[in-house]
C-alpha cells in the first residue's frame, strides 16, 4: 500500500462528500452537489485551525479527516486536537486505512503542540467504537447534541 496524506483540495471536494453520503447515516443527511459543500470548505481553508485531510493511494482520495486545533483555557491552557468526519471509501474498508488516516492525525495533533486528541462518534457505530478504543482512544465523556 503507498497511502499518503495530504491537505484537502478544492477538487478533492467531490470524493470527499461521496464519502461523507455513502455511509448508513450519511445517506440520509448528505446531499451531493449541493453548493454548501464549497461554502463550507472555502470557510475551512481560511481557518488557519482547520485541516481537511484526504488519504490518496494511486491518485484516489480513499480516506477524509477533518482535523480542527482548538486552543483554550481549561487544563492550563492546552490546545486540543478535535477529529471529525473520519471516513474511508466503502470499496477500500477493511485494509487498514483508517488505521493510517487516524495515526497520521494524531502525530499531527502531537506536531503541532496539542496536549489531547478528541472525537465523537455516533453511538450506533459499535464497531467504529471497537477501533478507537484499539488506538488507546478512551471512551471517557458523554457528549450532547442540540439541532437548531
Amino acid at each position: 500500500m503507498t497511502a499518503t496524506m495530504r491537505r484537502a483540495r478544492n477538487e478533492d471536494l467531490a470524493a470527499i462528500v461521496a464519502m461523507l453520503a455513502d455511509d448508513v447515516l450519511g445517506q440520509s443527511r448528505e446531499v451531493p452537489g449541493d453548493p454548501a459543500y464549497a461554502e463550507a470548505f472555502a470557510a475551512m481553508e481560511r481557518d488557519p485551525n482547520q485541516f481537511p485531510a484526504v488519504l490518496e493511494d494511486s491518485g484516489e482520495v480513499v480516506g477524509y479527516l477533518q482535523l480542527t486545533f482548538i486552543p483554550g483555557l481549561s487544563l492550563k491552557g492546552m490546545l486540543r486536537g478535535q477529529i471529525e468526519s473520519v471516513r474511508i471509501a466503502s470499496s477500500r474498508r477493511g485494509q487498514g486505512l483508517g488505521h493510517v488516516l487516524l495515526t497520521w492525525a494524531i502525530a499531527e495533533c502531537r506536531r503541532r503542540g496539542c496536549g489531547l486528541v478528541q472525537l465523537a462518534m455516533n453511538k450506533s457505530r459499535e464497531d467504529t467504537l471497537r477501533f478507537y478504543k484499539s488506538l488507546g482512544f478512551v471512551a471517557s465523556h458523554e457528549g450532547f447534541k442540540l439541532s437548531l
